[in-house]
C-alpha cells in the first residue's frame, strides 16, 4: 500500500482556493474523484505522498507547506489599477506570485549583506509633471527614445533597466495550457527600492509591450506597486481609469514620444498611413499612441485625428494578420519557436538568472535553491548560461 502523506485539511483547501480552482476541475487534473478530494480536504482520509506532490505541483505550493498546522500568511495581493476588471484568472494569479516570491527572497538578500537602495524607486509621485518623470526615468537608463540603437526598442529598454537594477520578466504563459490573457492583464509592477520588479505579458504585440513596460517603470519611479491592463491614452478614457494609471500612461508617452522629437515631426507625418505607420515603427509605439500624442499636443485637429484614426486602425488590423503569418512561419521554420531556455530567461528575468547563477557558483545558495528559483534542473543550468551569454 502506497504511504499515506498526513497533510493538514485545511491547508490543502487554502491552496486549492487560491489558486483558483473548482474541487472539480482540481481532481480531474490530479486523476482522482472530486468527493475524494474533498474528503482529503475535511480530513476523512489522506492522500498518498505521489497525490500530495501533484496537488502541490497544480496549485504552484511547496509540497513541504501542505504539512503546516495552520494556514500560513501568503503575499498579500497587489494594488488592482485595472479598469472594469474581473478576479484574476489562475494564471495571472500564479504568475503574480512567483514573481512576489522571487522579489521578497532576492530583496532581503540585498538587505542583508548591506546592498544601498535605489534612488530612483518612489523619486516622484503623481503630483509631479509626467514629463519630468518621463526625462528622470530617460536619463537614468540612459536611453535615447525614440532613436534607438537596435531595431529592437524593447530589449534595449529590457536591458537599460535590469543594468540599473530593475527585474523585468516577460512571458505569454505559466505552461502551455495555462497562457496569460492580455485584455485581463498587460503588466505589473513591485516598487521595492532594493528589488523592484516589472512583469510584461508578451502576448501583446511588441508596440503595446514596449508601452506597458515604460508604463510600468514610471509606477518603479512614484512607488506604486500593482497590477495593469489599461493603457489607452484617449482623452475621453481618461477619467475612466485610476489616476495612477492615467498619470503612468502620461509618463510613458512622454518618454517614448519626446516633446522635442514630436515637434520636430513634419505635418504630412499624419497625413500618409506609410509614414505614419513607418515612423511608430521605428519608435517602438503604435500608430495609434502616435496619433494620441499629437492630439495631445495640438499638433493635429481632432477632425485630422479622427480621420487618420480609422485608417490607422485598418492598417494595423492589416499589420498583425501579417505579423501572425509571420510568426506561424517561423515557428515552422525553428521547429517551435524560441528555445525553452531562451523563453525561461525571459520569464525569470535576466538579471536574475544571472545573480542566482553566480550565487550558487559562488556556494552561497544550494543547488535545490537556485533550481527552485530559476525553475530549471541543475544538471541543465550549462544550457541556461549559454543562452544568458547570448543576452550580453
Amino acid at each position: 500500500m502506497a504511504d499515506k502523506a498526513p497533510i493538514t485539511p485545511q491547508v490543502l483547501r487554502w491552496a486549492r482556493l487560491t489558486a483558483k480552482f473548482s474541487i472539480e476541475i482540481a481532481a480531474t487534473k490530479v486523476k482522482v474523484a472530486a468527493e475524494k478530494l474533498d474528503e482529503w480536504e475535511n480530513g476523512i482520509s489522506q492522500p498518498t505522498i505521489v497525490q500530495a506532490q501533484s496537488l502541490a505541483k497544480l496549485y504552484k505550493r511547496p509540497f513541504a507547506i501542505l504539512f503546516l498546522p495552520n494556514i500560513p500568511t501568503d503575499f498579500q495581493p497587489l494594488q488592482d489599477y485595472r479598469k472594469n476588471a474581473d478576479e484574476l484568472s489562475t494564471a495571472s494569479i500564479f504568475i503574480i506570485r512567483e514573481i512576489q516570491e522571487r522579489q521578497a527572497w532576492i530583496s532581503e538578500f540585498y538587505q542583508e549583506n548591506g546592498e544601498a537602495p535605489l534612488p530612483f524607486v518612489g523619486k516622484f509621485s503623481i503630483r509631479d509633471s509626467s514629463d519630468t518623470v518621463a526625462a528622470d526615468i530617460l536619463k537614468t537608463l540612459e536611453i535615447r527614445s525614440p532613436y534607438y540603437q537596435t531595431s529592437n526598442p524593447v530589449k534595449e529598454w529590457v536591458d537599460k533597466a535590469e543594468a540599473k537594477g530593475v527585474f523585468i520578466s516577460r512571458s505569454s504563459f505559466i505552461h502551455s495550457r495555462m497562457k496569460f490573457d492580455s485584455d485581463e492583464i498587460k503588466g505589473f509592477a513591485i516598487a521595492d527600492e532594493y528589488a523592484p520588479f516589472i512583469f510584461v505579458n508578451t502576448e501583446d504585440w511588441k508596440a503595446p509591450q514596449l508601452f506597458t513596460l515604460v508604463h510600468e517603470l514610471a509606477h518603479i519611479w512614484i512607488g506604486q506597486s500593482g497590477v495593469s491592463n489599461e493603457s489607452d491614452l484617449e482623452l475621453k478614457l481618461k477619467h475612466q481609469i485610476h489616476q495612477v494609471e492615467a498619470f503612468c500612461n502620461e509618463v510613458a508617452a512622454a518618454a517614448l514620444m519626446q516633446n522635442e522629437s514630436m515637434n520636430r515631426l513634419n505635418r504630412n507625418v499624419f497625413k500618409s498611413q506609410v509614414e505614419l505607420f513607418t515612423t511608430a515603427k521605428n519608435w517602438g509605439v503604435s500608430s495609434f499612441a502616435l496619433l494620441v500624442r499629437a492630439l495631445h499636443m495640438n499638433l493635429i485637429s481632432t477632425q485630422e485625428y479622427n480621420n487618420s484614426k480609422a485608417q490607422a486602425d485598418s492598417a494595423y488590423k492589416q499589420y498583425l494578420v501579417r505579423e501572425e503569418a509571420k510568426r506561424e512561419s517561423q515557428k515552422k521554420d525553428t521547429d517551435g519557436g524560441p528555445s525553452y531556455y531562451q523563453l525561461q530567461l525571459n520569464k525569470v528575468s535576466p538579471h536574475f538568472t544571472r545573480f542566482v547563477l553566480e550565487a550558487y557558483r559562488s556556494g552561497m545558495i544550494p543547488p535545490t535553491q537556485a533550481s527552485s528559483l530559476l525553475n530549471v534542473k541543475t544538471n541543465n543550468f550549462p544550457k541556461l548560461e549559454k543562452y544568458l551569454s547570448t543576452q550580453a
